[in-house]
């Protein structure tokens, strides 16, 4: 049994699709709304569907695949794979028993990990990070989500809560998180926040070209159009990603100090501006670590695209079933 099945719960969709763990390659893929005001009893009966749905479709026996792996946004008991608290879903989802549910549905052995997790598994197991015993993973989107990976094992800690690169602090004086804590990372480097960062300069008035590209309109305002200017050679975009890197690289700099993995890779949305990330980070990183061999550790950006938190639970619940991943 070769094939396993990686499924995430995310706030707006729930992704599913078959994964062939020999060579870690999607075989089909599907998504629905998730419609969380139904509640998680109706969100779970039509998550299994999809599932079901996605064998037959494939032409696969359902004996035949090895078991499902679920990832979600929050809080989730790993002993139980029961959700304890997933704030982007209506309710929070506390104390629901998905592992039993899915189990009960479709008769598959289920294993839960956080989302990012299981980004992280599937871009050490089969994208960026192969090949290496020790991996940061940085996933940067509406928020800064991560991972670490030491001694081909996915660092958990107390219940699965450990790896939030991104709630590190890198200012001490830094603006309040959405987590609590303040100057986290993710608020000077997650989407929102370069879009608030460029927001708040066209206001002071700096020059830019930004507003040409939104047409006046900053409803429109996006970290894809404040990459736009800067490609273009914008000085003030240039200088938004560019702090944004700055905070990033601070805390790449500390992991590297830290733990001393051996590469660091960049993804989400906003980790497609490349080289705008890039740059600043490695100019921090050469300027605050000095314990460690710097010029053996490679920055990268993520391969496996959308499909990075499907091949991740794919593969870690292979994993629990005794594959050698």
């Amino acid at each position: 049994m070769n094939v396993f099945v990686g499924c995430d719960i995310g706030g707006t969709n729930i992704q599913a699709g078959l994964v062939d763990i020999e060579t870690g390659s999607v075989l089909t893929s599907n998504s629905i709304p998730t419609l969380s005001r139904q509640g998680p009893e109706e969100v779970l009966k039509r998550m299994a569907k999809l599932i079901s749905d996605l064998v037959v479709d494939y032409h696969i026996d359902q004996k035949d695949i090895g078991g499902l792996g679920i990832s979600a946004p929050g809080v989730i008991d790993l002993d139980t794979n029961t959700t304890l608290f997933l704030p982007n879903l209506y309710t929070g989802w506390r104390n629901i028993p998905v592992g039993e549910r899915m189990k009960s549905y479709l008769g598959l052995n289920v294993a839960m990990l956080n989302d990012v997790r299981a980004i992280t598994f599937g871009e050490w197991a089969f994208g960026a990070g192969k090949g290496v015993d020790s991996m940061a993973c940085f996933a940067i989107g509406t928020g800064v989500g991560g991972g670490l990976v030491v001694n081909n094992q996915l660092v958990l800690g107390f219940g699965g809560t450990a790896g939030e690169l991104g709630h590190q602090t890198v200012d001490l004086n830094g603006p309040r998180c959405g987590c609590g804590n303040h100057g986290c990372i993710e608020v000077f480097a997650s989407g929102p926040a370069i879009a608030a960062e460029a927001g708040r300069g066209i206001r002071q008035g700096w020059s830019t070209i930004i507003m040409e590209l939104i047409e006046n309109d900053l409803n429109k305002l996006t970290p894809e159009v404040v990459a736009k200017a800067a490609n273009i050679g914008d000085e003030f975009a240039l200088e938004v990603w560019n702090r944004a890197g700055t905070y990033l690289g601070i805390g790449i700099a500390n992991i590297l100090t830290c733990v001393g993995v051996k590469r660091v890779v960049i993804g989400g949305g906003v980790g497609k501006a490349g080289d705008l990330l890039l740059n600043p980070i490695k100019k921090v990183l050469k300027e605050r670590v000095h314990l460690m061999p710097l010029e053996k550790v490679e920055l990268v950006l993520a391969k496996l695209g959308n499909d990075a938190g499907t091949i991740g639970m794919a593969a870690w619940i292979a994993r629990q079933q005794g594959f050698d991943i």
